[in-house]
């Protein structure tokens, strides 16, 4: 925030590509922002109303909106020390979208993404009804990609 104190002002959607190790596998970390300011989804995500979810290359959810300080701890590993473009990741990155006009792999993982949110939601929810905790199955009434918007993207190679 010293070195750009205008972040806020950034345009959402913005991403960058960097390189996969022991800690971090393949995959994307999305940033979300629900639409719905007064919904938080249980009221268990402790970033409302921003969602992080870091989704493997093949669909598998490897940190859940639910961990935001292991989904962090993930990022600052994987970028810390990291101040200019790393050739060696956004190459092939750049390559396989055609200079970000092909994103239909990421734009499927990001409804992965958002489906896995809405799942532990779902999963939850069932969860307090057997336990017997009065709640309704109409509250915080989360449908898809369109209760979210994209504020920008982490891509692990």
């Amino acid at each position: 925030m010293k070195n750009n104190p205008d972040m806020d002002k950034t345009p959402f959607g913005l991403h960058a590509v960097a390189t996969s190790n022991d800690v971090t596998p393949p995959g994307t970390i999305f940033v979300l922002r629900n639409r719905t300011e007064n919904i938080n989804i249980d009221n268990r995500n402790r970033l409302h109303p921003f969602y992080m979810v870091y989704i493997s290359d093949d669909g598998e959810i490897i940190c859940d909106h639910l961990s935001p300080k292991a989904m962090l701890d993930k990022m600052r590993y994987v970028c810390k020390g990291k101040v200019k473009p790393i050739p060696e990741a956004y190459k092939p990155f750049n390559k396989e979208t055609k200079d970000g006009k092909n994103m239909s792999k990421l734009s499927k993982l990001l409804e992965q993404a958002i489906a896995s949110i809405i799942e532990v939601k779902e999963e939850s929810d069932i969860d307090s009804f057997l336990s017997g905790s009065q709640m309704s199955f109409l509250d915080s009434d989360i449908k898809g990609l369109d209760d979210f918007e994209l504020i920008c993207f982490l891509v692990i190679r």
